[in-house]
Parts: C-alpha cells; structure tokens; sequence
C-alpha cells in the first residue's frame, strides 16, 4: 500500500495523509460493490493498513 500511497503523492501532489485516505475509501468502495472482493482487495492494499 505504500507504494501506491507514494505514487498518490508525486503524482496527484496530495499529502501522504490525503492519500491514505484516498486508498482506505477505495479499498472500503470496492468491498462493499464487490464483497466477494473482498479477501483480494485486503490482500492488495494490506487490509487498509499502511
């Protein structure tokens, strides 16, 4: 998730803080679309853990 969160940040010039936040409201997004996603998306982005 760091890495993505890293990304976010050089390049949507976003705060670290902001696109964690970005990162938990996806992961949270597509789990509730897709619940039987949700093991991959917690494996993908560590459970919204950073």
């Amino acid at each position: 998730m760091n890495e993505l969160i890293d990304r976010l940040v050089k390049e949507a010039n976003i705060t670290p803080e902001q696109a964690t936040k970005a990162v938990e409201a996806l992961s949270a997004y597509v789990k509730e679309k897709f619940p039987m996603l949700g093991g991959a998306v917690d494996n993908l982005f560590g459970g919204g853990q950073s």
